[in-house]
């Protein structure tokens, strides 16, 4: 039977920044590592747990939001460091200035229009807890998602944890009690899976989205606007000024937002684009060419030059979200004291379509009873010379 293993905060921040593969970054293999995360706004307390691999990566998770709040990565020296933009306590996450920084959102993410949607003859009305361009949307489950929301503990090895929440009925204005699990798995392939399954006692909406923003130089005072990005995707969701899908499906080729050969991110991001212009740069979804039947198909791959880190993207969803930090703007001190300046993290969500309730020829968001919902992402990570 795995054990919990309780450290102080400042031994625990020690071993994680560790910069080279070693078992010391566990003094107990078989155990869980456990710190207290701080105080929540209700009083009560969050946590932070640490899994290791064999090769000395760490990825640390708090159960505030089932959140990952930090990885480590080796570059192509061998050199471990956290590619996550985050805070260093919990205080940081429950705060009305963290942009969905590492967590799992729901219960439905991205947008929904107005956010209203009709089910089985009935309709309702959500948060409308955000609007580009003037225009109000429901964005990332609304005015407290899932990633604002304390998670249960539910399973755990030294390499994987389950948390659980379960979000009543009539919460955020959706129908049904929802069951909802995350697992995070750090493989020792140097893969984070993170897998979310739900299930429902009423028809609702789901939409579990990891929330992650990734800067692979591990320098986050830098654009990742050097970054290389590859996304398997011939086409992409066209949105209106309140960057909700039209409903078309519109080719990439010969267009700014062709990314199916690696290309710089920041190599097109100020092109006279009429996309660029809505979402201030790259916040669009893609549709993926391959995932689309539940298997896992290859979604992205992104690379950092300097460092030489690669991280690769499949999942089992039909779509992914590229957010290319656009809304960072200086005004945000996250980890160690450190501002997150413009294109300082790019975001890849793989998820549905945005607005899918309301389109009707967008995949079904629908969970029904007896129906179980999955999403599986594997961040495959690797170096090259």
């Amino acid at each position: 039977m795995i054990r919990i293993f309780f450290i102080t905060t400042a031994v625990a921040a020690l071993l994680v920044s560790c910069q080279k593969p070693s078992s010391a970054s566990n003094p107990n293999p078989d155990e869980l590592l456990v710190e207290n995360f701080g105080k929540i706004q209700d009083g009560r307390d969050a946590h932070l747990y640490t899994l290791t691999n064999a090769n000395g990566m760490v990825a640390r998770i708090t159960d505030f939001g089932a959140t990952l709040v930090s990885l480590t990565a080796p570059d192509k020296e061998g050199q471990l460091s956290d590619i996550t933009l985050g805070y260093d306590s919990v205080t940081g996450y429950d705060s009305d200035e963290n942009p969905y920084f590492g967590c799992s959102v729901g219960r439905y993410g991205n947008r929904i229009a107005h956010g209203k949607f009709s089910l089985d003859g009935k309709d309702y009305q959500l948060a409308t807890n955000n609007d580009p361009g003037g225009i109000p949307c429901h964005l990332h489950g609304g005015d407290r998602g899932f990633g604002r929301r304390l998670w249960t503990l539910e399973e755990h090895t030294p390499s994987s944890l389950t948390l659980k929440y379960v979000s009543a009925d009539g919460e955020e204005g959706y129908p049904g009690t929802l069951t909802a699990k995350v697992v995070y798995r750090l493989t020792d392939d140097n893969e984070l899976i993170w897998e979310a399954t739900a299930t429902t006692d009423a028809p609702t909406i789901v939409n579990l989205v990891h929330h992650t923003y990734w800067n692979l130089s591990a320098d986050p005072v830098t654009s990742i606007n050097d970054h290389r990005l590859t996304l398997n995707a011939d086409h992409y969701l066209p949105t209106n000024a309140g960057l909700i899908p039209t409903g078309e499906r519109a080719p990439v080729a010969g267009t700014p937002m062709d990314f199916t050969e690696p290309t710089p991110i920041g190599q097109r991001v100020e092109a006279d684009f009429e996309a660029l212009k809505l979402g201030l740069g790259y916040d669009h979804c893609w549709v993926l060419n391959e995932a689309a039947d539940g298997e896992l198909g290859l979604a992205a791959r992104l690379e950092d030059p300097k460092t030489g880190r690669v991280m690769e993207l499949l999942t089992n969803q039909p779509a992914i979200q590229f957010y290319g930090g656009n809304f960072l703007d200086g005004t945000i001190t996250g980890k160690n004291g450190t501002v997150y300046e413009h294109r300082a993290a790019v975001c890849l969500e793989t998820e549905s379509f945005p607005d899918a309730p309301n389109q009707e020829g967008f995949p079904s968001p629908v969970l029904r009873p007896g129906e179980t919902y999955r999403h599986v992402m594997v961040h495959r990570f690797s170096a090259k010379p």
